[in-house]
């Protein structure tokens, strides 16, 4: 069984510590603020000029005016601050960010990562991606693992334009947990259900596998 968008966040939210300061980019990221453990203290940071962001509102408490990166409307936790970009960019080309949660379109095996240049579409640029994968020391990527033609998104080199190079340090998809290694991606954890051929046959690139992968605990 592959794991749901949900369930990717929920894995991932497993990475982050104690006092940490995190960036969570558009998309399934967003949903990780939601998963994180109540006993411990964290800092999530949004581009746009927010630290202190809290779960998603429930329906019919939204403040259009308190929203994220990615417009989507959010809550604060007490203590919340909001600031200009400048600020905003400051702290994380500053690396005080210590981790940094993006989507992908395209992983490759040695961390390089595209996350902007949508096929065939007009887009504006990367924006903030750029910046945060150039600072940030601590990488991780939610993606499915394979796009909706069924081909690998973890591939021995991008086709797409780049957002950053060799930067990537870790990525949770619907089938598993991979870490970026100089000999490619080594296999963490399987989905619950998730066979270690099912992963093979879904990664082009260069996959380490130790055949006693555990299933992955959510």
């Amino acid at each position: 069984m592959s794991l749901n968008k949900e369930q990717i966040a929920q894995r991932i939210a497993k990475e982050v510590k104690d006092g940490y300061y995190v960036n969570l980019g558009i998309g399934i990221p967003t949903l990780v603020a939601n998963y994180v453990r109540d006993d411990i203290s964290v800092e999530f940071q949004s581009e746009n000029g927010v630290l202190g962001m809290g779960p998603f509102p429930f329906e019919g408490e939204e403040d259009a005016d308190i929203i994220n990166a990615g417009k989507q409307t959010i809550t604060t936790l007490k203590g919340a601050s909001f600031f200009d970009s400048s600020l905003s960019f400051g702290m994380i080309r500053g690396q005080h960010v210590d981790l940094t949660i993006l989507g992908a379109m395209e992983v490759a095996e040695n961390g390089d990562i595209a996350n902007w240049k949508i096929p065939g579409k007009m887009v504006k640029g990367m924006g903030g991606a750029m910046d945060l994968v150039a600072s940030a020391e601590n990488i991780i990527v939610a993606m499915m693992h394979t796009n909706r033609a069924g081909e690998s998104k973890l591939l021995e080199e991008c086709s797409l334009p780049l957002t950053g190079v060799k930067c990537v340090k870790k990525i949770v998809t619907n089938l598993a947990v991979l870490e970026v290694t100089k000999d490619g991606f080594l296999l963490l954890e399987r989905a619950p259900g998730v066979s270690v051929d099912e992963i093979k046959n879904a990664t082009a690139g260069r996959l380490i596998v130790n055949e006693n992968t555990p299933e992955m605990v959510l």
